[in-house]
């Protein structure tokens, strides 16, 4: 079965027959010197049908206004026909989308480039109450002094309670002068940003401000050397040091309970590694061992996932899953084990994304100590995760909780699953999950634990457990919820919170102003091209210059109307702009005059006589031009062939057979000007043929009168214009003695050359020729024998322009030294070829 054409379905057919009935109809005018009606219907194309639906504007009709208006299912890229989502996005970013759902619902925090890793441990930190409690009632006096804590107290009040759905933290990363180009490491960052809080804070007078950073972070551990021949410690290990996270190790381990008891465990020193015992007096057998003294409110984990490589000198990501519980027991891990339970719940996990150390994405997993929800924050993206840190949806973190398996809390916790990268969470027979679960992760990178308080904790104070399992009161933690804000603070997140909304509110008038007023135009337009088709020849017609048209079809806010591109010189419609205009009715003509003024108005009585006369004078003078120029072309053939004899006129033989290739043109166009440019002298006379370029044709007096009349027509104003050469012209004598003596020159020095390489026919070859003995010969520098070559060699147009060699006596001087006057390269050597002597090839011949 063929397959169907479709190809010329929607073809528009060429407009031949229109074109010549046009051209009949110029002719009969300039012949009769009338213009009647039917002659204006037809060069003005007013008889033609009005167009039903050929999908494209036609422009040699001016009664179609189809494609003006898209299809139904269609639209512009620009315009008041673009689709309304794009209409839209031209308005700019809609603020309602960065409306925050709730104040329950957690903001995010805008990425500047490279600041993943920061808004991840700020988050951290905010997600912290009693650490935003602290922060939010430091004093204004403090905060003035100490930039830092000023704009970290502002970026968690927006936090709080801005009306956005993220917040700018461009000031507060400004503030710590952090390069946003370049990614950093959020551990090390967490640790230098509580570091310079502690001391900022230590100004304030505010007991819960004051000592926030060690209240909530800081525990304490101690490094115990103890003798294993008398058993006692060494003086170093009742040292006791700080520390704001526990740096686990990763490679080789599997769990957070195998990387605590990696981080505990107890190394022999023997052999090489003995302990010099002050006791003892003595290098002994000794054991050590990291002891953890007291521990903070907040438990921070570094997770050592970066590992340096000695081979590449390159640091390395450790990718294995790591698993690790929503609950941690501490109690046992004390170096003096606690009285109380020391149970930690898991509120935190930053994840790093990606494979390569310096490079990747940074999110946090964070819980809500409120509700008890997981909220994953990803920069200015913040999602709900439900009651789980990883969700119950893993596709787009490449972690799942699995099913519910039995385990015996007593024993080492084991993690089903393989090599994935999923957090699988597992649960306790008693079927208590909320306290058993375990996850596991190959990008965890820093797990958060929070003390779990009981209801008496609750109501007196969070503690901190010392050595001697001593409560010890730090701060009033008695609220769980969301903190107020201070007056001041409120007071600039209300006055932020209000320029959102009315910003708002701005886009949402000139939302609906915008397509308000599109829908009115799409309306307007709709209704004036329906009634804009004159459905018969005795109805009175407007011209309308159809480039405006478009405009006002096409924009919002159309111009004013403009018919002057369609004028003639006399102010009427002039005939040559039938494509560029459209018949417009009475009504539809003002409708829109009326609205948008401009103009001129053209009715249908306004077509220019004084241009159709001219236009069909200029059409009959075309056709004239046009036959002629055939007859010449006819005669220029024979010139260039050598069979006409009747010469009388030279012309340019190169412009001669140029112009036979052009086309034959309705008119004389620049190429027709010069025939004799290139045969006319500096003198003005006629140039000698000898010269470059003056090869001549004699042509008939016929064909040069035409040549000459369309050389004027072009460049009237020359004032050199275009000179004749009749037959027995004389050539100039100035330039024919100059070519005649370089002529000679040339001849002279052609003899010379010649006599040179006749007398030096080997030298001038570059052939080597044999040595006979007791002759004299002397030295010559190569290069100055190869310039010489090229000089006697030179021939034809090169003769002049070929430079001579310098003489040979300043030549020869190089080849001495000035002091010694001997060579300064070694003499040539001889060679034996064939009973004669040969030189060897050198830099001197």
């Amino acid at each position: 079965m063929n397959r169907p054409t479709t190809r010329s379905k929607n073809k528009k057919p060429k407009p031949s027959n229109d074109v010549d009935k046009i051209l009949d109809t110029l002719r009969k005018i300039h012949a009769s010197g009338e213009i009647t009606q039917d002659d204006i219907n037809q060069l003005y194309s007013t008889g033609k049908l009005v167009c039903q639906g050929c999908r494209l504007n036609a422009k040699d009709n001016p009664n179609c206004f189809c494609g003006l208006i898209p299809s139904p299912n269609g639209s512009r890229k620009s315009g008041i026909w673009q689709k309304m989502s794009d209409v839209i996005q031209s308005l700019g970013p809609d603020p309602f989308k960065e409306l925050r759902a709730s104040l329950d619902s957690p903001a995010g925090l805008t990425n500047l480039g490279a600041t993943c890793y920061a808004n991840s441990i700020l988050q951290c930190l905010y997600m912290n109450t009693t650490f935003r409690k602290g922060v939010l009632s430091i004093e204004v006096d403090v905060l003035r002094k100490q930039p830092v804590l000023d704009q970290l107290a502002r970026l968690f009040a927006q936090l709080h309670a801005s009306k956005r759905a993220f917040v700018d933290s461009a000031p507060f990363i400004k503030t710590l002068e952090l390069d946003n180009g370049v990614q950093q490491d959020s551990h090390e960052f967490l640790t230098l940003l509580l570091s310079l809080l502690e001391r900022c804070l230590s100004n304030s007078q505010s007991v819960v401000a004051r000592t926030i950073v060690q209240d909530l972070f800081r525990g304490s551990v101690s490094h115990v050397t103890t003798c294993s021949r008398c058993g006692k410690d060494s003086e170093a290990s009742s040292k006791i040091e700080d520390f704001y996270e526990l740096e686990l190790n990763v490679l080789g381990l599997k769990s957070l309970d195998e990387s605590l008891d990696d981080y505990l465990r107890v190394e022999e020193l023997n052999g090489e590694n003995q302990y010099f015992c002050e006791s003892c007096e003595a290098r002994v057998d000794a054991s050590r061992s990291i002891k953890l003294r007291t521990l903070p409110r907040v438990l921070n984990i570094q997770l050592k996932r970066y590992v340096f490589l000695p081979k590449t000198t390159t640091k390395k990501k450790i990718t294995s899953a790591f698993s690790f519980p929503r609950e941690l027991d501490m109690r046992k891990r004390l170096y003096d084990p606690a009285q109380v339970d020391l149970i930690y719940d898991l509120s935190a996990i930053l994840i790093h994304k990606g494979t390569a150390v310096n490079s990747g994405h940074y999110i946090a997993h964070i819980k809500d100590e409120k509700t008890g929800q997981w909220w994953e924050f990803d920069d200015e993206h913040v999602s709900n995760l439900g009651d789980r840190p990883f969700g119950d949806d893993s596709s787009g973190y490449k972690s799942k909780p699995s099913q519910k398996e039995p385990l015996v809390r007593s024993s080492p916790v084991s993690v089903a699953g393989d090599a994935t990268n999923n957090a699988l969470p597992q649960f306790a027979e008693n079927g208590d999950s909320e306290h058993s679960e375990i996850f596991s992760s190959a990008d965890a990178y820093m797990l958060m634990y929070n003390l779990r308080q009981t209801n008496t904790h609750l109501q007196k104070t969070s503690v901190v457990l010392d050595g001697n399992n001593m409560e010890t009161e730090r701060m009033d933690s008695t609220s769980n919820g969301i903190t107020s804000l201070p007056s001041y603070l409120r007071d600039e997140v209300d006055e932020l919170n209000a320029s959102y909304v009315e910003a708002c509110c701005q886009y949402k008038l000139r939302k609906e102003t915008t397509l308000h007023l599109i829908e009115e135009r799409r309306q307007e337009v709709r209704l004036i091209l329906s009634e804009a088709p004159v459905q018969s020849f005795e109805e009175p017609f407007y011209w309308i210059s159809a480039n405006w048209l478009r405009l006002w079809v096409d924009n919002i806010t159309p111009p004013v109307l403009d018919n002057t591109l369609i004028q003639c010189s006399h102010g009427k419609v002039h005939m040559a702009e039938v494509g560029s205009m459209k018949r417009l009715s009475a009504s539809a003509w003002v409708k829109l005059f009326s609205k948008y003024g401009g103009g001129p108005a053209l009715a249908n009585d306004d077509y220019c006589v004084d241009c159709l006369k001219e236009a069909a004078h200029k059409l009959v003078c075309a056709d004239s031009y046009r036959d002629r120029r055939k007859t010449v072309k006819e005669l220029a053939d024979s010139v260039l062939s050598g069979n006409c004899s009747d010469g009388m006129y030279y012309v340019s033989k190169a412009w001669l057979q140029q112009w036979v290739k052009r086309k034959i043109t309705d008119a004389p166009s620049e190429a027709d000007a010069g025939p004799t440019a290139s045969i006319r002298c500096p003198h003005g006379q006629l140039l000698p043929e000898q010269a470059a370029g003056a090869r001549r044709l004699l042509v008939p007096e016929n064909l040069w009168l035409f040549f000459y009349e369309d050389a004027v027509t072009v460049n009237p104003d020359d004032p050199l214009g275009c000179p004749s050469f009749p037959i027995g012209s004389e050539q100039c004598s100035q330039c024919s003695e100059k070519i005649s003596e370089v002529a000679c020159l040339e001849d002279s020095l052609r003899a010379v050359k010649n006599k040179q390489r006749e007398n030096h026919e080997k030298l001038a070859a570059g052939k080597s020729f044999p040595l006979h003995p007791y002759h004299e010969y002397y030295l010559l520098p190569s290069v100055w024998l190869t310039t010489w070559r090229n000089y006697v060699n030179a021939g034809g147009k090169n003769t002049l322009s070929c430079n001579e060699p310098e003489s040979l006596d300043s030549v020869i001087d190089k080849l001495t030294c000035e002091k010694h006057l001997r060579l300064l390269e070694r003499p040539l050597d001889l060679v034996h070829k064939r009973g004669a002597i040969f030189q060897k090839v050198s830099l001197m011949d």
